[in-house]
């Protein structure tokens, strides 16, 4: 197995020991994140009713403009600040972070610090 192959079954591994533990409910929904080379997703997931309660991306069209010539950590930041005011404007103040099998530095720690300055509490 390859090395890109190898690090990505590691992840998913990682990503299916927290999904174990880590649910979203109606009262605490799941904040889960999604990081590939150039961008950064994070949606606000109801697991027991399988919906989207609130979701962000550096591909949004208010964030997008606002991560022009950002860099990628920064952006991500952005996406955490987007992602916590839509989650607040549709009534959501607490979440569990799904770290998605990342390590929690960099983009995910950046987003992360973002909603928490957005007014998310984990």
């Amino acid at each position: 197995m390859n090395r890109m192959k190898r690090k990505a079954a590691l992840r998913l591994r990682r990503h299916r020991r927290v999904r174990r533990k880590v649910a979203g409910t109606p009262e605490r929904p799941r904040l889960c994140v999604r990081r590939s080379l150039r961008h950064v997703y994070a949606q606000v997931v109801d697991d027991t009713s399988g919906r989207t309660l609130a979701a962000a991306s550096t591909q949004v069209a208010g964030v997008c403009e606002a991560c022009k010539g950002a860099k990628k950590t920064a952006a991500a930041a952005l996406v955490g600040k987007e992602l916590a005011r839509r989650a607040i404007e549709a009534g959501i103040r607490q979440v569990a972070f799904d770290r998605g099998g990342y390590k929690y530095h960099g983009r995910i720690r950046a987003l992360a610090d973002g909603a928490r300055e957005g007014g998310l509490q984990f």
